[in-house]
């Protein structure tokens, strides 16, 4: 039977982790490497070697309401859309509330993780870490819950472009990228038009001589703003348009959304339009990248092709000269080199996971790989609801499929991706936002009956159904039902319009027992309940 349950990092994937294991009865212990929690969303000034980071300026894509944990809302006066610094507060907050500390043991880095020899049996853990001291200890657990991300080892191909050993330049990547100041007055190349290499792009462009954007495909390009102003994720992310969306040609579809785009700003004009269509990938969030361009303080290029002793060439012959820095937004290698390498079986070497959680070639379930999944939403949601239903198949109250059967899954589910993503490695970690949260709500026995809500709560099935998908759709019922839930829904749209009434804030947060009718907030409500 499964009992300790040895978790890996202390961000937002790990602290979840520990809290879901607690409420079933397990005993876990999180070994995180650095001096803190929140993982990714701790902003350091220097870059520290196997750790993610992020620059100065980071505000995150997704609005509060859709990116947090399912019992426990953001405080209403947090703003939609917060800085990385107030995503931290609030995982402090989830942290203290939940006493989740006790169970954290910092500077120990897991050196690593190993089968047992009775594993066929046991399904059981040899695990090295080191302490702060520089001293090793050896643990046995029944299982393992790997949160350590993968944005912490950069990718930065630059032996892929021919010249760069004479380069008068620097060449850095955006893992070392804190702020624009060394790039004052200067002429920059960003490489990548990801969410990083848009937001470090437009940032240059504000106080450098020039910016320019070199990109291999180009991206669509939607802002954090919907109509009337509401974030875009709550406005997007709902059941109808999931519905939808698999209902209507995916032609049609992509017609309407891209022409809606277009209008606003011609995609071809700004030298945005990709070879993709909108709906096949993820897009660019970025709300000030086309005004920018509009400007001139941001150049759109083609692929960067090679560099000059002084400058770069791009591939469509174009040279700039007096380049003074190539910031390289090209992604992270995924790695895990703590885990055994009988793991690493895809067919580039990659970790082979079924619905990215489970290795497939362990007799025993007792190790799943956290996080490491691309969506078009949220993040945090997500990895609390693979949390849920990893611990109920620690515990055996879920069961996976046969071996034959995961393998099957996880190249069906590759190849259908490869259509928008040519990878296999990118394509092996995409997943729908709603379906996969609703396929694992499922076996967990949590997912929403919106048959049954139509028929007993039609006011609650309304603002499931047609507003926007909220984490907190997962705790009404089953395991882990919190009686607040449905609360938090109803007044979700209060505490979207709590940051705009001037209103100073406690920015505190606590828990109110909404079945016993009574208020029990350390502050105040907030908007959070009526009772």
């Amino acid at each position: 039977m499964v009992r300790r349950v040895a978790v890996v990092g202390a961000g937002s994937s790990g602290l979840a982790c520990i809290k879901i294991c607690v409420e079933e009865g397990l005993e876990p212990v999180c070994f995180e490497s650095s001096d803190d929690i929140g993982g990714l969303w701790k902003f350091k000034e220097s870059p520290e070697p196997e750790r993610s980071g992020i620059y100065r300026s980071l505000v995150v894509n997704t609005s509060k309401e859709m990116m947090c944990y399912s019992d426990f809302p953001m405080p209403a006066d947090y703003p939609n859309y917060m800085h990385n610094s107030q995503l931290l507060q609030y995982y402090r907050l989830y942290a203290d509330h939940f006493d989740l500390l006790r169970y954290i043991h910092f500077q120990t880095t897991v050196k690593s993780v190993a089968q047992k020899p009775d594993f066929s049996l046991s399904g059981q853990w040899d695990i090295v870490t080191i302490n702060k001291d520089g001293e090793e200890e050896r643990n046995v657990f029944d299982a393992v819950m790997v949160c350590s991300g993968h944005y912490t080892h950069p990718s930065l191909p630059l032996s892929g472009f021919p010249g760069y050993e004479t380069f008068s330049g620097r060449c850095f990547h955006s893992w070392e990228y804190k702020d624009a100041d060394a790039c004052r007055g200067k002429r920059v190349v960003v490489v990548g038009i990801g969410n990083s290499g848009g937001d470090i792009a437009v940032e240059i462009s504000r106080s450098a001589k020039k910016t320019f954007l070199s990109t291999r495909e180009g991206a669509w390009v939607i802002g954090r703003m919907s109509s009337n102003g509401l974030p875009l994720d709550m406005t997007a992310t709902t059941r109808l348009n999931n519905m939808l969306t698999l209902l209507l040609p995916n032609t049609l579809v992509n017609w309407a959304a891209e022409r809606a785009l277009n209008y606003k700003y011609d995609h071809r004009l700004y030298g945005l339009k990709p070879k993709h269509r909108l709906m096949d990938r993820r897009p660019l969030i970025n709300d000030d990248l086309p005004g920018r361009i509009l400007q001139g303080a941001l150049v759109m290029k083609t692929n960067l092709k090679g560099f000059k002793d002084s400058g770069v060439e791009f591939e469509d012959g174009r040279v700039e000269e007096n380049i003074d820095a190539v910031v390289f937004c090209t992604g992270y290698n995924v790695k895990f080199p703590f885990l055994p390498s009988v793991l690493t079986d895809g067919p580039q070497g990659e970790l082979t996971l079924y619905k990215t959680l489970f290795p497939p070639s362990l007799v025993r379930p007792t190790l799943a790989v956290m996080g490491l999944f691309r969506s078009k939403g949220p993040i945090t949601p997500i990895v609390e609801m693979q949390a849920r239903w990893v611990v109920k198949v620690f515990t055996g109250s879920s069961c996976l499929p046969p071996k034959e059967k995961m393998l099957e899954v996880i190249e069906s589910e590759r190849k259908r991706n490869m259509k928008s993503y040519p990878c296999p490695r990118t394509a092996a970690l995409q997943v729908e936002y709603i379906p996969y949260l609703d396929f694992m709500a499922k076996e967990v026995g949590v997912r929403p009956n919106l048959l049954t809500l139509l028929l007993t709560d039609p006011v609650l099935w309304v603002r499931i159904f047609f507003g926007p998908c909220t984490p907190y759709q997962y705790r009404l019922t089953g395991p882990g039902q919190w009686a607040g839930a449905r609360q938090v829904i109803l007044t979700q749209w209060e505490r979207l319009a709590q940051p705009f009434r001037n209103q100073s804030g406690t920015g505190e947060q606590a828990v109110c027992d909404f079945s016993l009718g009574a208020c029990t907030w350390r502050n105040s409500c907030n908007g959070f309940c009526s009772v």
